[in-house]
């Protein structure tokens, strides 16, 4: 007897490994086909919502909103989310497989690209993701230390991670004691003594990759003001004139437009500098065990409008600090059983159908920065997964049934294996739990900073922490 998917006898089985942004957006295309499908959702950590919780500022709070969206996702009666499974460790892809007709990963872009410079690995020379990581919970990340007794800071970089590094380093502990960033981090920061932040960028202002809204909150800081290094860098070519003339550029224009009303703003009795460079690349860290100086060559901007490239015409300078935060892109780690493009840090794929150099696999997809690269807000992901999604439909007729179509028994399976298996109904409680904690010291939440802390707040005898 033949089986067909897609049908109330035979529901599509879909796994999808990730529950950051991209794969909420595919598990919604998923539900929103005109077929019966049953999705499950993994992620390694007890917490759903990946980036949108763990990457996003905790002075950002409106930014977590869609987080509502995702939720009533997860609410959905054909709807599993089964975290602190670790794909790859915990269960390979060859036994989800198994389990499942389709899987689409939405794993993202976990780890940082290399400077490839002399000194990057110094004590004091961080990637930004671990910052990050480190001031909004992560728990693999709680345990960083980071000098912030140092007076000069570098921050490499021009993107929106970039800028939310920058502005936590800029910000009185004031401005963030009531966001939900952690309190190990908040105690850090009550200390830090930084009076400048520098923001290197190796092409100009009308190539910065942050958006208007980043920019525009370094004017209306508490105790920090906006400079630039060297003025004359707001010139702009005429390469880069006629790409701000392009209607497609009106972002790019509006950055333009905010960093011009920085040229005369006054310090008053503003303490801190955030020091804006452009047109300059790292090209060697220096120091004996710990960060001391960072060379920069400065660039010139070669090429037509919208390919323009830096150039270094072999001018350095010298930059002395303490403390370098490394943003320069993102890549994704490899997951065994699944093919991985090393250079480009991606998932090989055709369209969010995860292919190598010599087939395509129809039943493994992937959505995201996994499938792309790391580009994009939030939003971004939405029409990607849904492009891999149409994919996957496309495929229904060719797909092959798995062989064990039943999430209660690879539930088991797992809790065999030990693995402590966290439902919604379990990240609920600790969601309660986190609002609770974060009450008492007048914050939306304080977060649980380790694996232990969650899986204590599902206990039903809980009791507060």
């Amino acid at each position: 007897m033949s089986i067909t998917l897609g049908t109330d006898e035979r529901p599509l089985r879909v796994a999808i490994v990730g529950s950051g942004p991209a794969g909420f957006y595919a598990a919604e295309a998923l539900f929103k086909a005109t077929i019966k499908v049953k999705v499950d959702m993994f992620d390694r950590l007890p917490a759903p919502f990946g980036l949108v919780r763990y990457g996003v500022a905790p002075d950002h709070p409106k930014i977590k909103n869609v987080i509502k969206v995702f939720e009533k996702t997860a609410e959905r009666e054909n709807f599993t989310f089964l975290g602190n499974v670790n794909v790859g460790k915990d269960v390979s892809v060859e036994i989800l497989r198994k389990h499942y007709d389709a899987l689409i990963f939405c794993n993202g872009a976990e780890t940082d690209r290399k400077l490839g410079v002399p000194g990057e690995d110094l004590a004091g020379s961080h990637t930004a993701t671990e910052f990050v990581a480190w001031y909004n919970g992560r728990p693999e990340y709680k345990d960083r230390v980071f000098d912030l007794s140092q007076e000069v800071a570098v921050v490499i970089g021009q993107g929106n991670v970039a800028m939310d590094v920058s502005r936590i380093l800029c910000k009185t502990v004031d401005e963030l004691k009531n966001t939900d960033i952690c309190k190990h981090a908040l105690e850090v920061l009550t200390s830090n003594k930084i009076k400048e932040v520098h923001l290197i960028g190796r092409r100009g202002p009308a190539q910065a990759a942050f958006t208007s809204p980043e920019i525009r909150e370094f004017g209306e800081l508490a105790d920090c003001i906006p400079v630039f290094h060297n003025p004359d860098d707001m010139n702009l070519n005429e390469a880069s004139r006629k790409e701000l003339e392009d209607p497609q550029n009106a972002p790019k224009k509006k950055n333009y437009e905010i960093l011009q009303g920085y040229l005369n703003l006054q310090a008053g009795n503003k303490k801190r500098r955030f020091v804006i460079h452009f047109l300059e690349s790292p090209v060697e860290i220096i120091g004996s065990r710990f960060v001391e100086k960072v060379v920069f060559e400065q660039n010139v901007l070669t090429g037509e409008p919208g390919k323009q490239k830096s150039k270094g015409i072999g001018k350095r300078t010298q930059l002395p600090c303490g403390l370098i935060f490394r943003s320069v892109g993102y890549r994704g780690i490899p997951i065994p059983g699944l093919p991985f493009h090393d250079q480009s840090g991606i998932i090989p794929n055709q369209q969010g159908r995860i292919a190598d150099s010599e087939h395509i696999y129809h039943d493994l997809y992937c959505a995201g920065w996994i499938k792309r690269g790391p580009s994009g807000v939030i939003g971004t992901n939405k029409p990607d997964s849904e492009e891999t999604v149409a994919k996957l439909l496309e495929d229904l007729p060719n797909l092959n049934p798995c062989s064990i179509p039943s999430t209660e028994k690879l539930i088991a399976w797992l809790k065999d294996k030990e693995v402590r298996v966290v439902s919604f109904a379990d990240w609920k409680k600790i969601d309660t739990a986190e609002m609770e904690r974060g009450k008492k010291a007048g914050k939306p939440r304080e977060k649980f900073v380790t694996i232990q802390g969650m899986l204590s707040a599902c206990n039903p005898t809980y009791q507060g922490a």
